[in-house]
């Protein structure tokens, strides 16, 4: 028995050095050399201060600005610690009655507003989506161009320059980062 025992702590001791110390480190190390961007959190910076990630929405509600997904990380909205999906199913009552405080938002803004894309009145799976739909910011052109005094078809073309494409050409739709999109309204700004 004694003999199972130091096998199984020996056992224990050294795959707790290779998957909890030495795997751990590696990746790291391989990450922070090739990767260091995405390994530190996609971190943007504004003058030098962090404003925000490239990979977490971030919450904006004002006219002037472009609105990203709703977040469902209540009771704070885009708190990465807390992310998960709202799991309201398509007949609950909240989903409707978000949705519908979503719209009616958009329409205080700008009346003229008519269908709104799902991804404007629904949170996304983690609750955390960064991006809308070339669609989705579409629809708020109006609202922003009026709010900072600038032509529709000037917004368009800075909508246009931050439009992702597919990922290698194939996977996922075209995308916005609502926070890129918004950093680069404010640099107009003189």
């Amino acid at each position: 028995m004694w003999n199972h025992l130091r096998t199984s702590m020996i056992l224990l001791g050294v795959m707790t050095l290779l998957t909890g110390v030495a795997y751990p480190l590696v990746v790291t190390l391989l990450a922070q050399t090739l990767l260091p961007g995405p390994a530190n959190g996609s971190v943007v910076a504004r003058n030098g201060q962090p404003v925000g990630s490239d990979l977490i929405g971030q919450p904006f509600s004002k006219p002037e600005y472009f609105w990203g997904r709703l977040s469902a990380t209540g009771p704070v909205p885009y708190n990465a610690a807390a992310s998960s999906g709202s799991n309201f199913g398509p007949r609950h009552p909240d989903l409707a009655k978000n949705a519908r405080e979503r719209i009616d938002a958009l329409r205080k803004y700008d009346p003229t507003v008519g269908a709104v894309p799902v991804d404007l009145i629904t949170a996304s799976g983690s609750g955390l989506d960064p991006h809308i739909s070339p669609a989705a910011a579409e629809v708020q052109v109006r609202r922003v161009a009026t709010a900072r005094n600038m032509s529709e078809q000037a917004l368009r073309a800075l909508v246009q320059a931050h439009t992702e494409s597919r990922q290698f050409g194939l996977l996922g739709e075209a995308r916005v980062n609502v926070l890129s999109l918004n950093l680069a309204l404010d640099a107009m700004i003189p």
